[in-house]
């Protein structure tokens, strides 16, 4: 079975994805296409699911992070053995995929047509605040973009009447045009992928797909929908861009 996955006109010319959990070979809570590795999944499944990936966008390498919800990037065309501890990649070689991992953050992917370098950020609400999205667009600056050339999509993410949060992230956000009143005066909804396009200034094109992570468990993996269930098995999709 092929991967699924979704793309979006913004970045038409790239080959890219935003990947559901449907097309791979996992199995049980992980099925199908579990793209995680720090999971309980069997390894050579994983692996399979993201050699699947790698053969849909037709790249010659499907990079990876490890993700600490932190502001670094890293450029992916210089490759690594051991996976770096960063939440963006940036790279103007052609060929090289750039996959990030998510279970309800915001999967970001950037392009820049006419210099073909591309970008791909893991943000959830502490590496957005952190500034990993400004980040990302100037790793893309130093590669030679343009900030007013470059397009943004902000991929399938946990959505705002899903997303209960407290006291923390109010004040950390500072900004209450995203948190909508919640249960009670300690709680509220949050806006995380109308954030995350927020923090994107200056760029040509920031798109929303404005699909909900949690409420469409049919399709993807959702870490607050494990939460709310009591816990268990948690899979990870994936969404890449390749220059």
């Amino acid at each position: 079975m092929t991967p699924e996955f979704l793309t979006h006109p913004a970045l038409s010319g790239f080959s890219h994805g935003f990947f559901t959990r449907r097309g791979g070979v996992s199995q049980g809570a992980y099925a199908s296409l579990n793209c995680g590795l720090r999971s309980e999944d069997d390894p050579d499944a994983v692996a399979e699911n993201r050699e699947r990936v790698r053969t849909v966008l037709r790249a010659r390498a499907l990079r990876a992070l490890r993700q600490v919800h932190g502001p670094r990037v890293v450029d992916a065309a210089l490759g690594w053995d051991v996976l770096p501890e960063a939440d963006a990649m940036v790279c103007a070689k052609p060929d090289v995929a750039l996959g990030v991992i998510t279970a309800d953050c915001a999967p970001v992917l950037f392009a820049d047509p006419e210099a073909r370098v591309v970008g791909a950020a893991h943000a959830g609400w502490r590496g957005a605040v952190g500034g990993v999205l400004e980040a990302t667009l100037a790793a893309m600056e130093g590669l030679g973009a343009r900030r007013d050339r470059i397009r943004a999509v902000v991929g399938p993410c946990i959505a705002q009447p899903s997303y209960e949060v407290g006291r923390d992230l109010y004040e950390a956000v500072g900004d209450p045009g995203f948190l909508a009143p919640g249960r009670d005066a300690e709680h509220w909804q949050f806006d995380l992928a109308g954030y995350c396009a927020s923090r994107l200034g200056g760029v040509a094109e920031v798109a929303v797909m404005g699909l909900d992570t949690l409420s469409d468990e049919a399709r993807f993996f959702s870490h607050r929908r494990r939460t709310l269930a009591g816990g268990g098995p948690l899979g990870h999709q994936i969404s890449a861009i390749a220059a």
